[in-house]
């Protein structure tokens, strides 16, 4: 993916809490296409191996919903997180992690990551197809700006962390946002 570069067109299957059903399972199924989160908005979405996974729950998630209100200020209206993960497992860890800022997508048949090309096998950990881990700054439905961590390759024996991180993105956007010097 690069600079530029329009989001593929995908239809999302998630599950969205409804009041009127009573229960311990409040949800009900809806499809949410690529225009429904991107469009006309500026938007942060990075995208990680696994929901609940380690480096994905202690660093890379806590840190974008730690820094909303920063990302909030550099013109950013919503930050999201995807995995090749189904809803359930992606709304039962925005759960765990007490998420109020950061929305989840579930991308669990992996159709978005792989017309990203971004869709990786992690078979060596017992994963099957995952995302390689990156993030990028959507302005409607287009790339403006694409970090993805270095050695994409199927069943990498390294989880590369660092490129994608909250501090990095926020570091471009301070960067962008500074006058040249003359």
């Amino acid at each position: 993916m690069k600079t530029g570069a329009k989001l593929p067109e995908v239809t999302f299957h998630t599950r969205v809490r409804d009041a009127s059903i009573e229960g311990p399972n409040p949800f009900r199924w809806e499809d949410k296409t690529t225009a429904d989160y991107f469009a006309g908005k500026r938007v942060v979405l990075f995208s990680l191996p696994g929901a609940f996974t380690p480096t994905c729950s202690t660093y890379q998630l806590p840190g974008f919903e730690k820094g909303f209100d920063d990302f909030k200020t550099q013109g950013i209206d919503e930050i999201y997180c995807m995995s090749v993960n189904d809803s359930f497992v992606m709304n039962k860890w925005a759960q765990d992690q007490e998420l109020s800022n950061v929305k989840v997508i579930p991308d669990g048949s992996g159709e978005f990551t792989r017309k990203m090309g971004m869709l990786v096998d992690k078979d060596n950990l017992g994963f099957g197809m995952r995302s390689w881990r990156y993030a990028a700054i959507i302005k409607d439905g287009v790339v403006e700006a694409w970090f993805e961590e270095p050695g994409l390759m199927d069943n990498c024996p390294e989880d590369p962390y660092g490129v994608s991180s909250p501090e990095n993105l926020k570091k471009y956007l301070d960067e962008a946002k500074e006058p040249a010097l003359a």
